[in-house]
């Protein structure tokens, strides 16, 4: 008999399971020094496109829509897209199929925008490094605006309904593993176009 996970948060579990994760990627992140000229921000973008693009079909997924609040309101691929054009930075051909497509499994799906959720809830230190450069919601950061409630409430929400959806355990740790591959695969992306030197890592 499948048995439903009887636990008080799922955020809070996937927010411990993957703290360390993130807190790599973070530091990572900033010691390539993205705010420290539009070229190193612009590869920022490059790496943000990267990671919005292999999870934007979920934003036009009918299941997910019926489990998450303003599901269609949270992509932000074309935004990005945007913010490249205003660097003039081409939007790049990706020749790989991105992990999700019309078809999805929904632990790795919930796992996937959880961390896309959490990227954006914590992105209004990062739109502040962007002003400095001249950027802002309108122009070049545009991915980086926070939903018009708040980020709080909007994260909130989120989460809310995350948490309230019926998964096994087996399910629920695939929550997880997907959460810990996402963080894994942002990495990659941050090496590949964020690569460290002397210059950046002073």
């Amino acid at each position: 008999m499948t048995t439903l996970l009887d636990t008080p948060s799922r955020a809070k579990d996937l927010k411990a399971a993957t703290a360390a994760a993130h807190e790599r990627l973070d530091k990572r992140i900033m010691a390539a020094n993205p705010f420290a000229s539009a070229d190193r921000y612009g590869r920022f973008l490059l790496v943000q496109h990267a990671f919005h693009r292999e999870i934007d079909a979920l934003y036009d997924n009918p299941v997910l829509d019926g489990l998450l609040p303003d599901l269609a309101g949270r992509r932000r691929l074309p935004q990005i897209k945007a913010d490249l054009a205003d660097l003039g930075i081409p939007v790049p051909a990706i020749d790989s199929t991105p992990e999700f497509g019309s078809e999805i499994d929904l632990p790795a799906a919930l796992g996937w925008l959880y961390v896309a959720e959490g990227s954006n809830l914590g992105a209004a230190f990062l739109l502040k490094a962007a002003a400095q450069l001249g950027f802002s919601e309108e122009r070049g950061a545009r991915h980086l605006a926070g939903a018009p409630e708040g980020r709080g409430l909007h994260w909130r929400t989120f989460t809310a309904a995350l948490d309230s959806i019926p998964l096994t355990e087996a399910e629920n740790r695939r929550v997880i593993e997907s959460a810990e591959t996402a963080f894994a695969l942002v990495r990659q992306f941050v090496e590949e176009q964020m690569p460290l030197s002397a210059e950046t890592a002073s």
